[in-house]
């Protein structure tokens, strides 16, 4: 009799619905054709409408001046780098809703607030580099399973 083998598959990617809402694939080969190619200017919007941040808010987070999201709202794409940010305001995002039960007031809350977890820090102020948003993600698992240290 063979074994089944349950593959593990982290709360991240069991929120599809929020990524069908925000139009980008979760993985593969079209989440990184999207990456490279540069994310369209409505995957923003959606982020900023799904998040319930305002877009000046939005563009900080994700490091985007001013000046820079009015040209990309006329070209209407942005660079790679900028959606490789907007992704990982996405990743923190649908993980955080997963978290808090797609309670997006509460998730908007803990994004917000400074949490103990990562010294203090408020979440959305730890998206500018790739090693602090993984440490969001850290310990999002850990809360997920109870792991608090």
């Amino acid at each position: 009799m063979t074994a089944l083998v349950r593959e593990f598959t982290p709360t991240l990617y069991t929120t599809p619905n929020l990524w069908q809402q925000l139009g980008i694939a979760e993985r593969g080969p079209k989440l990184y054709q999207a990456l490279h190619d540069g994310f369209s200017y409505a995957v923003f919007d959606k982020l900023a409408a799904v998040s319930t941040l305002d877009k000046k808010q939005l563009a900080q987070v994700c490091q985007l001046a001013p000046a820079t999201l009015a040209r990309r709202a006329k070209s209407g794409k942005f660079t790679q780098e900028e959606s490789d940010r907007l992704f990982r305001f996405a990743t923190v995002l649908v993980a955080a809703s997963a978290l808090f039960n797609d309670d997006m007031t509460a998730t908007k809350r803990w994004l917000t607030e400074p949490v103990y977890g990562l010294g203090d820090k408020m979440p959305l102020a730890m998206l500018a580099t790739s090693a602090e948003t993984q440490a969001i993600l850290d310990l999002i698992g850990r809360l997920e399973h109870g792991v608090f240290a």
